[in-house]
């Protein structure tokens, strides 16, 4: 008797080309393109999922304010909670210091345990072939997983001592640098560790520098050296699985090479301080009694593309919502008629009665 031959079924997952798993706080996105959270939930909405695998942000500071430290804490503190390496640069004598202002996670409002009810499950009944193709352990892991892709952070609690002293944390002081070479080897070094392969990535790296050409450093004026010195930061970055955010007042450079650095950025942002009781600012858009500044998107990374980004919106109002979670919002123009609220919806309606005249068919 002929041996049954065994029927296999034309839906098969291909396990070759299944997408590679990867270690917390990473999320994949369109061509290839891994993501890393910037900190800031709304931010990672408007860029399209996060920080690219391998791009290089830049800053743009104010000289009023000090906002961009608000960007700068979020993304360090966002890498510290999941566990990722951080190298720290910074123009203070004692840049570990800078570590105890880092904000701490917000409380989840899911952190509750929830019961799975049974009958609910029993309605389930579509694709349930599915679980064959995943596995019960790995759908389970998904969903009671602990880390966050991105976390909302309360700024008046700080992180938490074990976040900040672990011997993932690397400090170095710009002054302590006689020449960027020094800091061009502490970052090489850095990013040796995150080689990028086509394999799954179970670590990634973030590199923040802030205020790179301030004047207590020794090279503020060297231009030329600081550009040869983000050019090459830029190439190390973008063969390793890490980002790089460096934060700069442009009022410290010259104009042309004020547009270079620009031009070198993969993602570049700006922020603004707002004037106090700017009363024109405060007829014109809605809710600016709790603006703290605006955020400019001037340029989103492209990666494994050649499709430009076009955003919504390039102009984001900066909000303390509470004055503890940093809120993202688009601007609202105020109505003109000085009402909050339906500006359009109760005017020129056709059964509305109007002082001024009525709409007849």
């Amino acid at each position: 008797m002929a041996a049954a031959k065994t029927r296999t079924s034309t839906f098969s997952r291909n396990l070759s080309t299944a997408s590679p798993s990867h270690g917390p706080g990473l999320k994949c996105g369109p061509n290839g393109t891994v993501f890393l959270s910037s900190g800031i939930p709304d931010l990672d909405k408007i860029l399209g999922g996060g920080f690219p695998l391998g791009s290089l942000v830049m800053v743009m500071e104010d000289a009023e304010a000090p906002h961009h430290m608000l960007l700068l804490r979020n993304f360090m503190a966002q890498g510290l909670v999941l566990g990722q390496h951080l190298l720290y640069s910074s123009p203070a004598r004692d840049p570990r210091g800078f570590l105890g202002t880092l904000p701490s996670p917000a409380a989840s409002k899911d952190d509750k345990p929830r019961e799975r009810d049974p009958d609910q499950e029993k309605g389930l009944r579509i694709a349930w072939q599915y679980k064959k193709y995943f596995g019960e352990n790995q759908l389970d892991g998904q969903r009671d997983g602990k880390h966050e892709y991105s976390n909302e952070f309360d700024l008046r609690k700080p992180l938490e001592r074990h976040f900040i002293n672990g011997p993932r944390i690397d400090c170095v002081s710009i002054q302590d640098c006689p020449d960027l070479s020094t800091l061009r080897d502490r970052c090489a070094t850095f990013l040796s560790q995150f080689p990028r392969n086509d394999g799954s990535i179970s670590c990634a790296g973030r590199i923040a520098i802030q205020s790179f050409c301030a004047p207590q450093c020794a090279y503020s004026n060297m231009e030329w050296d600081m550009l040869s010195f983000i050019r090459s930061l830029q190439s190390m970055v973008r063969s390793s699985n890490s980002v790089a955010i460096i934060t700069f007042p442009p009022s410290l450079l010259s104009p042309s090479f004020c547009k270079r650095w620009q031009h070198m950025a993969d993602t570049l942002l700006s922020v603004k301080a707002i004037q106090d009781e700017d009363k024109e600012l405060a007829q014109l858009l809605t809710g600016y009694q709790d603006m703290v500044g605006f955020l400019n998107v001037h340029k989103v990374a492209r990666i494994n593309t050649q499709v430009p980004v076009i955003l919504e919106a390039t102009t984001f109002s900066i909000k303390l919502q509470k004055r503890r979670y940093l809120v993202l919002e688009c601007l609202n123009q105020a109505p003109v008629d000085g009402s909050s609220g339906t500006s359009y919806g109760t005017s020129g309606g056709c059964s509305s009665s109007s002082k001024t005249g009525n709409l007849d068919f």
